[in-house]
């Protein structure tokens, strides 16, 4: 499937697919021996994985997103990732990036990690002066500030800037996983199973950003089948030092119709690594 999708040119929607089949033949294998995944691929080191609140809400005040923010930390949250600046725009007048983290900082202080995700809405001259301010309210990470293929523009950023620089949520493959750290060279790399191939993509991938170094988390907009596809992958492995992203706006087959026989809770701010 990998193959046959080169003659179609970008392989994301093609890859998507073909995670979908890699993660249900990954499935079956663990069923078939009666072993977890985890087992699969190099045992267990930790029984839960932190996780973090990745908000994809852009209509929201700053003071209400703030509140928000509030909410999640009292369930047990350590971090918050935030989506204000206008999608589909370049360093749009009406982006709240800076007055939303303020408002956050206000609220909540240096309680919560907050992590800042653009999705590509700047320029690269006002990444660097945005960014600046995000290293003044001890922002985590910034993620994606400049367009995903501008690799010269991101290396200027993450030159320019002392704050972490996250990418990778639209690299496919080892390869553009391999360009986007040579190139971009952001300081956190962030792979995404359902997105790649799937498992065995995934762990190719793995192989190559570590062994040139980079820092990696996973990307997790779509908590179902990819979080119980990344807890198992994160169970052996110590490249992955973070807090991982997870979606808490409502999705339907994991909060109407949950896909999964036991659907993953978290607690605390923790997600459970099921045998």
């Amino acid at each position: 499937m990998f193959k046959a999708g080169a003659v179609a040119g970008p392989q994301g929607a093609l890859l998507t697919t073909a995670s979908g089949i890699d993660l249900a033949l990954w499935d079956i294998k663990g069923k078939a021996l009666g072993i977890p995944i985890y087992n699969l691929i190099g045992g267990k080191r930790r029984d839960k994985i932190k996780v973090y609140v990745s908000s994809l809400a852009r209509d929201l005040a700053p003071k209400d997103e703030a509140k928000r923010v509030a909410r999640f930390r009292d369930q047990g949250y350590s971090g918050y990732k935030m989506h204000s600046a206008v999608p589909g725009k370049i360093d749009d007048p009406d982006d709240t990036t800076i007055k939303t983290v303020k408002a956050i900082r206000e609220e909540v202080g240096y309680e919560v990690d907050v992590m800042v995700d653009v999705n590509s809405a700047y320029s690269v001259h006002h990444a660097i002066e945005i960014g600046h301010q995000l290293e003044d309210f001890g922002v985590f990470h910034f993620e994606e500030p400049v367009h995903i293929r501008n690799y010269v523009g991101m290396a200027e950023v993450t030159d320019a800037l002392d704050i972490p620089i996250a990418s990778g949520e639209n690299s496919f493959t080892r390869w553009e996983h391999l360009t986007l750290i040579r190139d971009g060279r952001p300081d956190i790399v962030q792979a995404d199973v359902v997105k790649v191939g799937g498992i065995t993509e995934f762990l190719r991938i793995e192989a190559v950003l570590t062994a040139h170094g980079a820092t990696m988390t996973t990307h997790n907009t779509q908590p179902y089948g990819s979080a119980a596809a990344h807890a198992h992958l994160l169970a052996p492995s110590n490249n992955f030092p973070y807090a991982q992203e997870y979606n808490i706006e409502t999705v339907g087959i994991r909060d109407n119709d949950s896909i999964l026989d036991t659907p993953y809770e978290v607690e605390d701010g923790f997600i459970r690594i099921p045998d």
